[in-house]
């Protein structure tokens, strides 16, 4: 297969099924997962309703040995696949898709699919994803163990991930010495939000901008959704007043972001100062855009998975299903930011479900 093939970054996975239940094979089962995800199925009933209606087509490329499988065998497929080797195989083929962009804006958020919480589960499964803002790539992603946090699952995340000339941007969960500093080794840079649970460090950093001169600002204004946005920018890069400043492995800059958002319609004034720290020099337009852009996760990646995808309606809770489901959304929502039609992700998915060819050409087959 091409190397643009997503099929050759999945074919050879292990495979959970025992011998003698195999009927369908694996590469089968992951294409026609992929396609319809693409096309808009949200079940595993979807899946099998899309490769019956599809059959014809799909069997011109496809072995397809004993028909479509069924619903159960989508199913018992992903509920027993192991996630992390899904995921590697998700990253390798993201690295082979994506283009290098220097000082590209990697956010790291995490997100709850609240639906995969049921009357047996201790909790409902909780993601960390990473996201390039450059390439509009979700890079990769990684359960949060139900005894864990996020602070145990980013590094191990960002391990997985190419990061060499980036900026990764990080909220205040992520405010950690060793995630600083294994973001450093990665040859990357940080900004991460500083917030209460670094309690010391939030007050030197207040106490820094009430006292000390700052050495850059930059601001700017946006009108859109209905409101007057202004956001400041000032950075700092005397680092007296922070206490064990050596700690924080490459810190450079202090930074305050200062925000006024005016409603038309209303009038009414919100105000909010966030502070951060960063390893980038006291560049504030760079360092004030790098934090705007962190915002793309939420906005482009978790917002169109609940809104477009429905991702937190998704009831799947059979063992790994839900997760390795998370990741079939995300290579789906990939697929379709790859493509430069000027439609919205919903769209795409009505003309996947629609277009053969469109689905090829986004597979690259």
């Amino acid at each position: 297969m091409d190397k643009l093939d997503i099929r050759c970054y999945f074919s050879d996975m292990k495979d959970p099924r025992i011998d003698r239940c195999k009927l369908h094979l694996l590469e089968d089962i992951i294409f026609i997962s992929i396609a319809s995800v693409l096309s808009g199925a949200e079940t595993w009933n979807d899946m099998e309703m899309y490769g019956k209606q599809k059959q014809e087509w799909l069997s011109s490329f496809l072995s397809l040995p004993n028909g479509i499988p069924t619903h159960d065998t989508f199913n018992r497929l992903f509920a027993a696949l192991e996630p992390k080797e899904f995921e590697s195989r998700f990253i390798s083929w993201v690295q082979s898709i994506n283009k290098q962009f220097e000082g590209e804006v990697v956010g790291v958020d995490g997100k709850t699919m609240r639906g995969s919480k049921g009357k047996d589960c201790k909790s409902a499964v909780h993601i960390v994803s990473a996201w390039a803002s450059e390439n509009e790539t979700v890079l990769g992603q990684l359960k949060v163990d139900e005894k864990s946090n996020e602070i145990t699952a980013i590094p191990e995340l960002l391990d997985a991930l190419l990061l060499k000339g980036c900026v990764v941007t990080i909220d205040a969960m992520g405010c950690q010495k060793k995630i600083a500093k294994k973001i450093l080794d990665k040859e990357a840079d940080y900004v991460l939000a500083v917030k209460d649970n670094q309690k010391e460090l939030h007050q030197n950093i207040k106490d820094s901008f009430r006292f000390l001169k700052p050495i850059d600002q930059f601001q700017e204004t946006e009108c859109d959704h209905g409101r007057i946005e202004t956001r400041r920018c000032t950075v700092i890069n005397d680092l007296s007043m922070i206490d064990n400043a050596n700690s924080w492995h490459g810190l450079q800059s202090i930074v305050k972001i200062d925000s006024e958002r005016i409603i038309k319609a209303t009038g009414e004034t919100q105000n909010e100062i966030r502070i951060y720290i960063s390893s980038l020099e006291p560049d504030a337009e760079k360092i004030g855009k790098a934090i705007r852009k962190h915002w793309g996760i939420e906005n482009k990646v978790h917002w169109i998975l609940d809104v477009a995808f429905r991702e937190d309606s998704s009831r799947k809770r059979q063992g790994y299903a839900a997760l390795n489901y998370s990741t079939l959304n995300r290579i789906a929502l990939n697929l379709l930011k790859k493509d430069n039609t000027k439609i919205g992700i919903k769209g795409k998915r009505l003309k996947a479900g629609w277009n053969n060819e469109f689905i090829l050409e986004l597979i690259k087959i």
